[in-house]
């Protein structure tokens, strides 16, 4: 009898630690799943957010693009369509305006392409497409390849980095060193 009650003691520990083994890798699973489901929350909501930031922005309603864009970091870089690299936003009313008058009126379609959110950090990388009047220019297509960086800082998502250039379409090499020549 002491024999099988050891031997059911055995086989009891046994099940037992067999259970905690499944157990806490499931518990682990369902934390991941939690995070994963936060990080789709979090992904879903930036991507919404930069959507809407897009079709005002193309269409010169720079305080509302501000409105939901904000809050920009203070240390946000900006790679523009255009060439260069500026650094810092003012959000002004002077510069708001001085943005409007170049952005006056366009249409745009938002075609996500990836994403990324780990901790307090998130990229988004998406096409702009879109055609608009922008500088006096005549309506054209004004598409852009765009990457974001967002940083959560106090429980908000700040803009940190965006770069943005016109090759969506794959130009090839020969015309990419006739670009880099030019520069």
């Amino acid at each position: 009898m002491v024999m099988f009650d050891r031997r059911r003691r055995f086989d009891l520990a046994r099940a037992f630690a067999a259970l905690v083994a499944v157990m806490l890798p499931l518990n682990g699973c369902s934390a991941r799943a939690d995070g994963q489901a936060e990080e789709s929350a979090t992904l879903a909501r930036l991507i919404a957010r930069a959507e809407s930031a897009n079709e005002a922005f193309i269409n010169g309603d720079m305080r509302r693009w501000y409105e939901i864009v904000g809050p920009i970091s203070e240390d946000f870089t900006l790679m523009q369509p255009s060439g260069g690299v500026s650094r810092g936003f003012s959000g002004t009313d002077e510069r708001l305006d001085e943005l409007a008058r170049v952005f006056t009126r366009g249409e745009a379609t938002f075609e996500f392409v990836e994403g990324y959110v780990s901790g307090d950090m998130a990229v988004l990388v998406f096409i702009e497409r879109q055609r608009a009047v922008i500088a006096g220019l005549p309506e054209q297509d004004w598409s852009l390849r765009v990457t974001q960086v967002w940083r959560r800082r106090g429980g908000a998502w700040e803009l940190v980095h965006r770069h943005a250039d016109t090759l969506v379409d794959n130009i090839g090499m020969d015309r990419t060193a006739e670009l880099a020549r030019a520069g």
